[in-house]
């Protein structure tokens, strides 16, 4: 079972200690927005606080990073690297390393495996990779988002080196596959038919958030990535919806397909220790379908409905939800921040938009409705 699957049906169950992780009032002022204004108003919030930590010449800046934001607590346990573009996160038997290699973290001089240059093989070192690849955006010199350890991740040399400045996609013919399963090949994605490179699904969704929170972090500067007119540019020349719509499509679907994980919890708050700025759609996935919409056919896309419980915090144990044909949904789950259901509502809006709840202790739930999963706080 995918690390992920264990997040049940896919919920991101936030601990107390995790929510501790979110500076008080962080947030304070996208209450209440939607669409653009959402958009810019993150913008400002995660632009505040973000400390350009530098790229790092052998030690330092980004290098230093990733001895906090970038090893293996989830799958081998080890300590090793994690690298989405090598690791295997099939279930690991009796102690057993599923990935093909793995990397120590860094100078060689001190037994570690970081690199500038390697060899034309996988498996010969690891350095750091621009999820979204900088010549979109101005190259190493464009700062502070070349620096940017919310986006740049250590990856495998030689798969980095292959993949080049190829955009994210999916592909039903792959040309060349790499030891974890990651591939390159003729895009298959409704919108595009260049050539993509397509990371494994455990990783598609961290990646999509990743994607996200750089248009929305560097909204300001979109015009201007745009206005290089570099070929096969991932953005579309405006601030609201920043990419091509394809691609808004494809993070759309990845984001509900591979939801927030532990791992990008603890490194979210990782990288904010590190640089003083947070990816909300880590900490708040709800954003993402507040502010962009998906405009692939119902048959394309995942069966959702957009929820919005208010007033969040709940109070006096009743719970307001806005939503699309909400009169159509048949079953309403609850669940406590341990996974365990508390309380389940049948037809729940067959005579209103509201819910009672019942014998419910103060705290944090989440409510699942058919394939959608909101997080609300109760008072």
């Amino acid at each position: 079972m995918k690390m992920k699957k264990l997040l049940l049906f896919g919920l991101i169950i936030f601990s107390s200690y995790i929510l501790a992780q979110i500076p008080t009032g962080y947030y304070d002022g996208a209450a209440g927005l939607t669409g653009a204004a959402l958009k810019t108003k993150l913008s400002e919030i995660i632009t505040n606080g973000h400390k350009d930590m530098g790229y790092g010449r052998g030690t330092g800046g980004l290098w230093t990073a990733y001895f906090t934001t970038d090893v293996d607590n989830y799958f081998e346990k080890d300590g090793t690297l994690l690298d989405m573009y090598s690791e295997n996160p099939n279930p690991n038997i009796n102690g057993a390393v599923n990935d093909a290699y793995q990397y120590k973290l860094g100078q060689v001089s001190v037994g570690g495996n970081q690199c500038g240059n390697g060899k034309n093989y996988e498996n010969s070192c690891y350095n750091r990779e621009h999820s979204l690849p900088k010549s979109y955006f101005g190259g190493s010199s464009a700062t502070p988002m070349a620096n940017d350890a919310h986006f740049v991740i250590p990856t495998d040399y030689y798969v980095n080196n292959k993949r080049g400045n190829m955009l994210y996609g999916e592909t039903s013919s792959p040309t060349q596959t790499f030891s974890n399963g990651s591939r390159i090949g003729t895009s298959s994605f409704p919108g595009y038919s260049g050539t993509i490179f397509e990371p494994i699904d455990e990783f598609k969704g961290d990646l999509a958030r990743m994607w996200l929170y750089f248009i929305t972090r560097y909204e300001d500067k979109l015009v201007s990535f745009y206005n290089l007119n570099v070929s096969g540019t991932p953005f579309d020349g405006s601030t609201d919806k920043g990419y091509q719509q394809w691609i808004i499509n494809m993070l759309l679907k990845w984001s509900i397909k591979d939801p927030v994980s532990q791992r990008e919890i603890d490194r979210n708050n990782a990288v904010y220790n590190f640089q003083g700025n947070r990816n909300p759609f880590i900490d708040h996935p709800e954003f993402i379908e507040q502010i962009w919409k998906s405009t692939l056919s119902t048959d394309e896309k995942i069966a959702q409905n957009n929820l919005d419980i208010y007033p969040n915090p709940v109070k006096n144990n009743i719970l307001f939800v806005n939503g699309k044909d909400i009169q159509k949904i048949k079953r309403i789950e609850i669940y406590n921040i341990s996974g365990a259901l508390v309380q389940v509502v049948e037809n729940p809006f067959s005579k209103g938009n509201n819910i009672q709840l019942r014998n419910l202790n103060k705290g944090i739930y989440i409510l699942k409705a058919e394939n959608t999963t909101q997080k609300f706080i109760l008072e």
